[in-house]
């Protein structure tokens, strides 16, 4: 079940995706999922505003610099015209593919009719969604859609957007079987999923509540969609992207990973947080990412209080360091993942 999936030209090597996240999914954290298994990574959405493409927020958003290709970046707004322009400036910048937000439930996104509110407006949804495919063919970049299965119980209108995206030239599509109602609460649907991919020639991507390599291979068969993405649960647990491949590939379990290589993969991390931060913003930012690697872990709670209070990034990355020292001589591996520690984080929002 692990394969290559097709973007328009572009191919990527299997079928186990990072969800864009804001506040997550920046160039470091994409690099790292990439590195773990992950075919593919979403940047966390870029602003088609164009007063805001010079701020400092929005050209860390936009910096690739080094990063592994394809490079794909998703833009947010509700001006088809704004869209195209935003299309063509990411272009400029390295985008390699284009993600249309149709799917952010937070309320400062949909209260600006932007993210799954575009949902409730078919017409303006299928306008921008022709404006940027319009913009990206004339640089031969293909044009991705990421929505939810409609704004609330009583109008699931994904199968009827998806029909009007792919005859207006999307490449691939990714559902999450939430309505924007819903938010993140109660259980993803699949149903929904498996009607899109039913009715679409194009890729389809299932999105929610992928947390483990069994519940991966069974959205995949129970959807027949294309691929996974993998959102929520990679917060702290970027590894899950190699434990999925390697199941779907396999049917066999990879062991949990060792506390040194965790070790080591979170202080790279930090070291490349920090470098697109600097010193000040890098030590306050990165403290979530450091809470999400330990909560699970014996001790991770208090230290997790203790670390908080760190305002220098040295000082940071030698904590990390002693506390998974200390860790090391108890275990040799983490505890394998549990169904009760599956992450329900909403600090940061899968868009």
């Amino acid at each position: 079940m692990l394969s290559p999936v097709s973007i328009g030209p572009i191919t990527v090597p299997n079928n186990v995706f990072a969800a864009p996240m804001a506040g997550v999914t920046d160039r470091p954290f994409r690099q790292l999922c990439k590195s773990l298994g992950a075919g593919y990574a979403v940047s966390e959405m870029v602003t088609s505003r164009k007063d805001l493409w010079h701020s400092l927020k929005t050209s860390r958003r936009a910096n690739h610099d080094g990063e592994t290709q394809p490079i794909a970046v998703q833009i947010a707004g509700t001006d088809a015209q704004m869209m195209a322009e935003a299309t063509a400036y990411n272009i400029g910048h390295g985008a390699q593919i284009i993600d249309i937000n149709m799917g952010c439930p937070a309320k400062k996104v949909c209260n600006k009719w932007a993210g799954s509110a575009l949902m409730q407006d078919e017409g303006l949804a299928l306008e921008i969604i022709e404006a940027v495919v319009k913009a990206a063919q004339l640089h031969h970049v293909p044009v991705t859609l990421k929505m939810r299965t409609g704004w609330c119980q009583s109008h699931k209108n994904a199968l009827s957007i998806a029909l009007a995206a792919q005859s207006a030239g999307i490449q691939m599509l990714t559902i999450h079987g939430r309505t924007r109602e819903q938010g993140y609460q109660g259980a993803a649907e699949y149903d929904t999923i498996a009607a899109v991919k039913a009715a679409l020639r194009i890729p389809v991507v299932a999105n929610g509540d992928i947390t483990s390599p069994e519940k991966a291979r069974a959205v995949l068969l129970a959807t027949g969609a294309d691929a996974v993405m993998v959102g929520r649960a990679a917060q702290g647990r970027p590894w899950i992207f190699r434990e999925i491949a390697h199941y779907l590939a396999t049917g066999e379990h990879l062991a949990p990973p060792l506390v040194a290589e965790v070790r080591r993969l979170l202080l790279a991390h930090l070291q490349e947080h920090y470098t697109l931060y600097g010193e000040v913003m890098g030590v306050r930012t990165a403290r979530k990412h450091i809470g999400w690697y330990v909560r699970a872990l014996p001790g991770g709670e208090a230290f997790r209080q203790m670390m908080n209070a760190i305002e220098d990034t040295t000082e940071q990355m030698r904590a990390v360091a002693q506390y998974f020292d200390v860790l090391a001589d108890t275990m040799d591996r983490l505890p394998v993942q549990s169904a009760s520690q599956e992450t329900n984080n909403e600090q940061a929002v899968a868009v």
